[in-house]
């Protein structure tokens, strides 16, 4: 676990956006050019849950065959499998219960990430008052994750009861006092959409224009305003409606657009997490490893693949993490080039901010290169939409579903290979691979 945190560590800033550059349209080699010195695969999977697996409660048809073929009789996975979704409304034991139950395969909390595990690494705000908003077991989440110091958007308003007027009937009725004994919040985290937005919104903005003390009149603005992380930057999400719903991502363009409307300066992140971060897909590749040992495995795992329904997260993500993966295989190659010194850092651009990709990424152990693929079964419909031929264009007909800070770059959004269903995903994925599925 030490390693675990050392490599996520190094990553806290590879939340945003990496540098166009080359990414080919099939970042996998053919099966017919591997050559296996060992008897088991040497692939991992990362599911998508929303979309790709179920709509709302109820599962996808093709999922559950899908996954009776991905264990053996023993129901061992044949292959490492990670769930990666940017929901995050409860914790890992809960999804994996519910994803246990509607597959029919015994689904482990070690094989789930939600949109806030990465926040583990955060630990310089562990012992911080932090404010979090979002819905479920809050502070049961915050409290997983080593947040000590927990304050939810109810308590403050419990405190503060004159700060929520926006419903009429939730107003005080009688003259009420605020209640003076919270501690100074110094930092906000923003799990998932929450169920009262117009609460949420003005409280939020509350903190941050009084530095953290929502009961004191705003006099001077402190720019840059107190830490922010946000979870999840879905501006959409299906269910079991016709059409895709607001997800967190919504919420947070209503928190940026007010805070500007407000104050004329922009809403400023400390860290994006989620797809399409690429610090959640080197958390989901590590977590691919430790599956990989417990399947027995003694090499590395070479290659991933990312399934998924959304091209602005699950394939953006899989296309950035596959180009960081690119990015530290030419800098591990310099290293040994010059035999063994320390390698001339590739530099690449993290929103507006460069960071090295050196010696201290390029380990070994990672995987050659992410491939994404993308179903018909939750927000890409090819009925509704259909991805150019050529992804440079009419670019600037396209609609960017992605969030503000994620520079859009049309390469990213085009998977490796498009399906119906993960059933389909899978098969093409072992097939690929020249592996036996059933």
């Amino acid at each position: 676990m030490a390693e675990f945190f050392t490599r996520l560590n190094a990553l806290k800033l590879g939340w945003r956006f990496l540098s166009p550059g080359s990414l080919g349209r099939n970042p996998v080699a053919p099966a017919s050019q591997r050559f296996y010195s060992i008897d088991h695969p040497s692939f991992g999977l990362l599911f998508d849950i929303d979309g790709v697996l179920v709509r709302g409660r109820t599962l996808i048809p093709a999922a559950k065959q899908c996954f009776r073929n991905l264990v053996d009789r023993n129901g061992k996975y044949k292959v490492p499998v990670v769930f990666v979704t940017n929901a995050g409304n409860c914790v890992r034991q809960t999804k994996a219960e519910q994803l246990s139950h509607l597959l029919e395969v015994e689904v482990s909390p070690d094989q789930v990430m939600l949109s806030h595990s990465p926040l583990k690494i955060f630990s310089q705000l562990h012992d911080k008052c932090v404010l979090v908003s979002g819905q479920g077991p809050i502070l049961e989440v915050a409290n997983n994750l080593g947040f000590q110091n927990v304050l939810t958007v109810d308590m403050l308003r419990e405190s503060y009861p004159l700060l929520d007027v926006v419903d009429h009937n939730r107003r005080p009725t009688n003259s009420v006092s605020s209640t003076n004994n919270l501690p100074p919040i110094e930092a906000v985290i923003l799990f998932g959409e929450p169920i009262r937005w117009e609460t949420n919104l003005q409280l939020i903005v509350d903190v941050l224009l009084t530095n953290g003390k929502p009961g004191n009149a705003v006099t001077t603005l402190q720019y840059p305003h107190i830490p922010v992380l946000a979870c999840n930057m879905d501006l959409l999400w299906v269910a079991e409606a016709k059409n895709p719903r607001f997800g967190h991502g919504m919420f947070l363009v209503c928190l940026e657009s007010i805070y500007k409307k407000i104050t004329g300066r922009e809403l400023k992140y400390d860290a994006l997490i989620g797809k399409p971060s690429v610090v959640t897909y080197n958390y989901a590749e590590l977590l691919v490893r430790q599956q990989a040992e417990n399947l027995g495995w003694t090499s590395p795992v070479e290659r991933l693949y990312a399934i998924g329904d959304n091209p602005m997260a699950d394939i953006y993500g899989a296309n950035l993490y596959n180009r960081y993966l690119k990015a530290s295989h030419r800098a591990r190659a310099q290293m040994q080039a010059q035999g063994g010194g320390h390698p001339r850092e590739e530099r690449v651009e993290v929103a507006g901010h460069e960071m090295a990709v050196g010696d201290s990424y390029g380990d070994e152990r990672l995987p050659v290169g992410c491939s994404s693929i993308l179903v018909c079964t939750g927000v890409y419909n090819r009925d509704q939409q259909d991805l150019p031929p050529d992804p440079h264009q009419a670019v600037e007909q396209r609609i960017f579903h992605g969030h503000r800070d994620f520079r859009f770059d049309p390469n990213l959004t085009q998977p490796s290979f498009v399906v119906q269903d993960v059933r389909e995903a899978v098969e093409l994925v072992f097939q690929q691979e020249g592996c036996p599925l059933d």
